[in-house]
């Protein structure tokens, strides 16, 4: 079956970004409103969201045709995996017993001014126990859980998008 018409790549780039942005204006809603300090790890989440905007958002500038497409979606696809990577680990540290949390760990300003960037981004990204610390959740569900399932949905669509235009470039035309 044919990808439909109205599901121009444009689109779908315009949709990611829009939503994306949305995602991220909440978690600065929930930040600078609510009083919901990021941990670092959240603060990763938040990059991989940026890029994800500016990767569609140019994109749907661009307007691509045929392998440019390809290029942006596996670009946006290695950044949602990117993304998931950082909120599963951050939902794994969340589900240890108490035992187990690694300890808190200085802030990011403090890493970043006191190890080399390497360094500090690693050290962020083992999280710390209070990447481990649940302050808001919806429906059952952390922060952290929502992000892992909003950028699993975005790999997941990506990859179908991809493989839907992928079968409709080789299949022949019949008029």
């Amino acid at each position: 079956m044919p990808i439909p018409m109205l599901l121009t790549p444009s689109l779908v780039f315009i949709v990611t970004a829009a939503v994306c942005s949305g995602l991220l204006g909440y978690g600065y809603y929930l930040q600078f409103v609510e009083g919901l300090e990021p941990c670092p790890m959240c603060i990763f989440q938040r990059l991989c969201y940026m890029a994800i905007v500016v990767v569609t958002l140019v994109a749907a500038i661009h307007g691509p045709r045929r392998s440019a497409v390809y290029v942006y979606g596996m670009l946006t696809t290695a950044v949602a995996f990117l993304g998931a990577a950082i909120a599963g680990r951050q939902v794994w540290l969340q589900h240890l017993p108490p035992e187990r949390l690694p300890e808190c760990g200085p802030g990011l300003e403090f890493m970043l001014e006191m190890y080399p960037l390497i360094d500090a981004v690693e050290l962020m990204l083992r999280g710390t126990g209070e990447c481990a610390q649940v302050d808001w959740t919806f429906l059952g569900f952390s922060i952290a859980e929502w992000s892992l399932v909003c950028f699993c949905l975005i790999f997941v669509a990506y990859i179908t998008f991809m493989l839907m235009r992928l079968r409709d470039t080789d299949s022949p035309r019949t008029t």
